[in-house]
């Protein structure tokens, strides 16, 4: 259960950042509320995590933690550099006000030009993949359609080539996946990715021949098999190359670049988590409790392809 009293510590000090910003430093609303959703994101770390900290009694363990656990999500180093910076001027605040006598941000690193990150790849790399693929041909429809969905919901490879059709609920705007120890979550699904999958059920996969024990698999190969992890590797790797893209690139990348999108747009994390499946940065599983409207709306407000 959240510490409201914690909560509302945080919410105070942040309103009293938030004027400190506008009246004393003088900067425009876009910088201000880039500042607020710094913190914001911070707060929500410590929620999830079910870790009851004030502002003054935070660490520097702590704010590594959490810098490890937006690693995790896929954001971008500059992304991070931003983030730390927004934690620096706030706890500046914090000193000024006398709430704080350390600053927990003085050690904290920013990260390093070579620090291993995901690769993401940015809305335009993503266009550009998809301009390249043949349309032509019954298997460039159904490429197109797998791509649209793996980076439209942030799945990993194994839940795209295992989504059924029987898991796909258009009128609710949702697909089920089974995702890592067979776990369930319904995930909402864009216009575009839903467009181009209603696409390929009409016009590509009623005539390839089906395999027995495949009839309910989405995406087949074109001798009606489901297709393997190597496979959809393979296809992504020959449009990374034909888009002139110099990047290493996996169907992983769309997941990262998916989360990374939605983030950075100013997507609530705990919605984002739940889309992704990502337990392992939480020690609970509050967020299957979230209205399925709520991550509809998600995606709707921020993804690029709603």
């Amino acid at each position: 259960m959240p510490n409201y009293q914690v909560l509302a510590d945080w919410n105070s000090y942040i309103k009293g950042f938030k004027a400190y910003l506008q009246l004393e430093r003088s900067l425009s609303e876009n910088s201000v509320q880039a500042y607020i959703h710094d913190i914001e994101k911070f707060c929500q770390y410590l929620e999830l995590s079910q870790i009851a900290l004030r502002p003054e009694q935070v660490e520097l363990s702590d704010l590594q933690f959490f810098i490890k656990w937006i690693t995790e999500l896929g954001l971008t180093s500059r992304s991070q550099a931003r983030i730390i910076s927004g934690l620096r001027v706030f706890y500046k605040y914090l000193l000024i006000e006398n709430v704080v006598s350390n600053d927990p941000t003085g050690l904290l690193d920013a990260p390093k030009v070579g620090r291993k990150l995901p690769a993401i790849l940015s809305v335009e790399e993503i266009d550009s993949i998809l301009s390249v693929i043949d349309l032509s041909t019954a298997e460039g429809k159904r490429n197109k359609a797998m791509l649209e969905t793996l980076y439209g919901c942030g799945l990993r490879v194994s839940e795209l080539i295992n989504l059924k059709i029987s898991n796909l609920f258009f009128k609710e705007g949702f697909i089920k996946i089974i995702g890592k120890g067979d776990k369930e979550r319904l995930i909402p699904i864009g216009s575009v990715a839903e467009r181009e999958i209603l696409f390929y059920l009409d016009s590509i996969r009623p005539h390839i021949p089906l395999k027995h024990g495949q009839e309910d698999m989405l995406f087949l190969s074109r001798r009606g098999a489901k297709l393997s992890r190597v496979m959809i590797f393979t296809i992504i790797k020959a449009l990374v190359t034909k888009a002139g893209i110099k990047k290493i690139i996996s169907p992983h990348t769309f997941r990262h670049s998916f989360a990374t999108h939605l983030i950075e747009g100013g997507a609530d994390l705990r919605a984002v988590q739940e889309m992704l499946g990502h337990e392992s940065i939480t020690t609970t599983e509050i967020y299957t409790h979230l209205d399925r409207e709520y991550l509809r709306s998600t995606i709707v407000q921020y993804h690029p392809r709603s």
